[in-house]
């Protein structure tokens, strides 16, 4: 039995974790963190703090899915500790998760994963394997209007994948040069070179279009995710997965193999 610690359990993410993995037969959780439920009363304690939830439970596992301000102190409490963390928080750079991972106890994991949706992940795929076809390629991405970061995690892991992929090649689309006086940032921010848009609505979840352009065609490749149960199979592989690697793994693709 995989026991897991939920941090953001009173959260939208958080929540369907705490679902997902109940409804799991080889997993269960032991404790939440989140300061504005700590102390509820329920199926399991609920924390302020990862140090705190630490101190008085047994846990394998860190689901993470909290904000882009606090997810790296819950990481540099939890991985000192020989606890495994499942993280889908976006905002934070390769540079700091690498920092975090260096600093994790030995036989320790930090999984990281800007998209825990299959769909998601086939799509970044496809456009790796589109990308050295076409010269041009932009990334729009939707989200519902409380998302805290822009862009997405999986928006600027496409680019960085598209960018890798038709490397030396380089874009001859008009760019920022072209924005007219006061509506700078319509070409959009450059990731890698590759401009990435991010549009924040009421109605979305969680939607993104990769679009390629050559002579004469386009190519677009859409993902869209309704519901956050889309997540949870990504999550609940994660969490079986992650105890059997050592030091920072990116990507659910990792795992998907």
């Amino acid at each position: 039995m995989i026991n897991v610690a939920v941090a953001g359990c009173a959260g939208r993410m958080g929540s369907a974790v705490v679902d997902a993995v109940t409804a799991a037969d080889d997993m269960q959780v032991v404790c939440g963190i989140d300061p504005h439920a700590a102390g509820d009363a329920g199926a399991f304690p609920v924390f302020a703090t990862v140090a705190d939830a630490l101190e008085a439970v047994d846990a394998d596992v860190l689901v993470d899915f909290t904000q882009p301000s606090v997810v790296a102190g819950n990481l540099a409490a939890a991985l000192p500790a020989g606890v495994d963390c499942v993280v889908g928080t976006t905002g934070l750079s390769n540079e700091t998760l690498g920092q975090l991972a260096a600093d994790a106890a030995p036989g320790t994991a930090l999984f990281y994963a800007p998209n825990f949706t299959t769909g998601a992940v086939l799509m970044m795929e496809f456009a790796k394997a589109a990308a050295p076809y076409f010269p041009e390629a932009e990334v729009m991405e939707f989200h519902h209007c409380n998302k805290k970061d822009a862009p997405s995690g999986t928006a600027v892991r496409t680019a960085q994948l598209i960018a890798e992929a038709r490397s030396p090649r380089v874009s001859e689309a008009p760019g920022r040069e072209t924005e007219m006086p006061g509506a700078e940032g319509a070409r959009g921010a450059l990731v890698e070179g590759v401009p990435v848009h991010a549009v924040r609505s009421m109605g979305y979840v969680a939607s993104q279009e990769v679009i390629f352009g050559s002579l004469g065609q386009t190519l677009t490749i859409r993902h869209d995710s309704w519901d956050r149960t889309s997540y949870m199979p990504g999550v609940l592989l994660g969490i079986r997965s992650v105890g059997e690697r050592e030091g920072l793994i990116v990507g659910l693709e990792t795992f998907m193999a």
